[in-house]
């Protein structure tokens, strides 16, 4: 089985039933296991067996029942797609143009009361068929595209209603002006509503051009981060006399080219620094607006603007491999996903066309049977009411433009939103969990504590690379063996034990049978004497870690517990240093918070959300930390493969739970999570397990993303009151309801004026989301 996922864009969908309609053709074709059709986006992702089922079958899927169909491209040039978009609005607003125009002529010459002043030409029942007839079947076209092939397959949409509703009203009409006297054997004086159906169609036309240009203000956040990529790049290229500064497209930057980049300029695609410093401006990638300085070694970001100072680096990832092509993916995968909630809208859209349908004809029947005279006439006009002023399109756009215009904010703050599902989650959220290393802490510790606890014999070893007898102090000999031991660590505590070694130039020693025990430490053998000395090559066996490591070992440290206490009440780390199971000594390394940690959490606490503190620190450097960012609940010693169980005991204790980490250890955690959180400069794993990824680094992010989840969820809630109220309330109107009481009947052409304004409404509502401060 070889599964793959693409995207397909979709032409012609215009509500929520064409989305059903298009799903269930997709799902039922051999091979596929899932499909999911967004409106806003007008795209459709299908994952599929690519050996039972080839592209051209999907599209043959989509085109059956009377849509258009293609591969969607993953990163479409920005002007292209305006090109293409520009193309049909065009061609839209002709149709309106000629749709209403003609409609206007037509109802100059036939609507009672300014008839009157009408040239006598347009009076005539055969010109206004002759006006009529390129409206219904030149700018109406697409009603009948997509109704035929519907009705094929026994379904129906929106275009089912506005086609059977104008076509109705067309053919009476031209019945009226070529045999009158069959309308005057049933009684009723002929007179023909070509104006019905030429105006029904501009103004369901003019109301769909508006809707395309209000919709995309939706997706305005996807073209500004395509917008932000580099066009060219300034490459080094070697000939044969010399090296070269040549200026070449964006796409054929290779990974290890040398590209040279000047002040001012943006940076072309991902890489390292080779040689100069400068000072970056990342924010239209993560949000943050302080200039980051960089200097050799560090990496750049492409589309970032190079703000002092020039630099050569390293091309290091190109193409849909960089940071800012994986942004614009994750959004656009996020935007086309679909919310819990929209299932549910499109399962009830799916049947809400045939309910209108028969509500239609009953209104007919009931009119006909009822009615006053002209009964016929009553009872066709009110049953194209009902068919124009439904409304299944408010429905189909409610979710997804809100969902559009929520995650492309999001991306504009660096919050990465993967899913619609997850933004929808986010704000039940009532506890969140934060992991302390590397999350509420720099995780860059540093050394701060060197201290002997026993007589340590004077060690002779290599210092600055010169091979000579030296006496070392007795905090130099810890430091010594804690930096050898935890040379081949990966964990942030080492690293800072091994830089503080280097920065005081002591040279390491070989480990031999290193070991990680996870939880508790290190181990490993280490030569403890030079191998200069006369007494030979004495090897020991090293021990690192935290207390369950001595009690593990049955290792005494009774003596130094109010020591331990007072570096742990400071929020340090403490390791225990044993040699030979003999407790030596004790290194303390503190993690400092992050400036924004503290205003982050009070954010959260703010909003009435609980925050916890997830470590395996001891309780009480745990407490210490938690402390100086204004947390209470503490989960302290908590081994990596605990964390998950953690996080399982809270939601056990009917919480909504997010956790936010940034480690490998947090994967497991992060999926357990009703929202997994991670931090932009966490490891791979840990964001493809999260549902949010921070990449501008910032706490504060966290309370903003729930934030900005609960935002949307209103504007959807009241979009989707105003679609269903809409719904609800005018369709009985037009069903002729207050005709007994107050004498009002619906025309049909204000109810296609209602019907195009409920979705112009619930698009702008969404869009009034940018303007909200998240």
């Amino acid at each position: 089985m070889a599964e793959v996922k693409k995207t397909f864009s979709i032409k012609g969908m215009h509500c929520a039933s064409c989305v059903r309609v298009i799903e269930k053709s997709l799902s039922k074709t051999p091979g596929v296991s899932s499909s999911v059709v967004n409106l806003a986006t007008e795209q459709a992702s299908v994952t599929y067996d690519s050996e039972k089922v080839t592209d051209d079958d999907l599209i043959s899927a989509v085109a059956n029942v009377g849509y258009k169909a293609g591969l969607a491209k993953e990163l479409e040039n920005d002007d292209e797609q305006k090109i293409e978009k520009e193309k049909e609005l065009k061609n839209l607003r002709n149709k309106v143009i000629v749709s209403l125009g003609l409609g206007l002529l037509i109802l100059w010459g036939s609507f009672p009361g300014i008839t009157s002043t009408a040239p006598l030409f347009l009076k005539n029942f055969w010109i206004q068929l002759l006006l009529a007839t390129p409206v219904q079947f030149w700018a109406g076209a697409g009603f009948y595209r997509a109704t035929i092939p519907a009705l094929k397959h026994r379904t129906a949409n929106m275009d089912t209603l506005v086609a059977i509703g104008t076509s109705v009203a067309y053919g009476y009409s031209a019945i009226v002006a070529i045999f009158p006297q069959i309308i005057q054997r049933i009684g009723v004086k002929p007179e023909p509503y070509f104006d019905v159906a030429a105006i029904i169609i501009g103004l369901i036309l003019l109301g769909r051009y508006f809707e395309a240009k209000v919709k995309a203000g939706t997706s305005e956040a996807i073209k500004k981060l395509i917008g932000l990529q580099a066009k060219t790049a300034r490459v080094l290229r070697q000939t044969k006399d010399k090296l070269l500064e040549v200026d070449v497209p964006i796409e054929e930057v290779q990974i290890g080219d040398v590209i040279r980049v000047r002040p001012g300029e943006k940076i072309p695609v991902d890489g390292e620094i080779l040689e100069g410093d400068s000072s970056i401006d990342e924010s239209m990638v993560t949000g943050e607006s302080i200039p980051k300085d960089k200097q050799k070694g560090d990496t750049v970001i492409g589309a970032t603007i190079n703000k002092t100072g020039t630099f050569l680096y390293k091309a290091t990832k190109v193409g849909a491999d960089t940071m800012l092509s994986q942004i614009i993916k994750l959004v656009q995968e996020a935007q086309a996903s679909k919310a819990p909630i929209q299932k549910l809208v499109d399962l009830i859209s799916s049947y809400f066309v045939p309910i209108v349908i028969i509500l239609s004809i009953a209104t007919f029947v009931v009119w006909y049977v009822l009615g006053p005279t002209p009964a016929f006439l009553f009872a066709m006009l009110s049953s194209i009411a009902v068919l124009i002023i439904a409304c299944p399109c408010a429905m189909g756009l409610a979710t997804p433009t809100a969902i559009m215009v929520g995650t492309g904010k999001g991306a504009e703050h660096g919050i990465l939103i993967k899913d619609a599902q997850s933004l929808e989650i986010a704000h039940k959220i009532n506890t969140v969990i934060f992991d302390k290393t590397g999350t509420l802490t720099k995780g860059k510790p540093e050394v701060t504590d060197i201290i002997s606890v026993t007589e340590i014999s004077n060690f002779q070893f290599q210092i600055s690379n010169k091979t000579r007898k030296s006496k070392l102090s007795k905090e130099e000999i810890i430091l010594w063996l804690a930096a050898s031991i935890e040379k081949g660590s990966e964990h942030s505590l080492a690293e800072a034990i091994v830089k503080a070694a280097e920065q005081r130039k002591l040279a390491l020693s070989k480990v031999e049978e290193f070991k990680a025990i996870a939880g508790h430490g290190v181990s490993g053998i280490l030569n403890t004497k030079h191998p200069a000395s006369p007494a030979g090559r004495p090897k020991s066996k090293i021990l690192l870690g935290n207390r369950k490591l001595l009690e593990k070992e049955n290792i005494n440290y009774s003596s130094i517990v109010q020591t331990i206490e007072l570096l742990e009440s400071e929020g340090k780390t403490v390791m225990f240093l044993a040699v030979d199971k003999k407790l030596t000594g004790l290194i303390a390394v503190a993690d400092t918070v992050k400036d924004t940690a503290h205003e982050g959490v009070q954010a959260l606490q703010k909003m009435n959300i609980e925050t916890v503190m997830i470590t395996g620190d001891n309780p009480r450097t745990a407490k210490a930390i938690a402390a100086q960012v204004g947390i209470k609940r503490v989960l302290a010693e908590v081994l990596p493969d605990q964390k998950e169980t953690e996080v399982r005991k809270i939601q056990a204790e009917g919480k909504r739970v997010a956790m936010v980490g940034d480690g490998i250890n947090d994967a497991p955690a992060l999926a357990a999570a009703d929202i997994g959180i991670a931090m932009g400069t966490g490891t791979d794993v840990a964001i493809e397990a999260a549902d949010i990824t921070l990449i501008n680094k910032d706490i504060k992010s966290v309370a903003q993303a729930i934030n900005l989840s609960k935002k949307t969820m209103r504007t959807i809630k009241l979009n989707l009151f105003w679609a269903f109220g809409y719904n609800v309330s005018l369709i009985p109107i037009a069903m002729g309801v207050l005709y007994p009481f107050f004498g009002i009947l619906l025309n049909p052409i204000f109810a296609s004026v209602a019907m195009a304004t409920s979705s112009i409404s619930v698009v702008s509502n969404s869009l009034l989301l940018k303007r909200q401060r998240i």
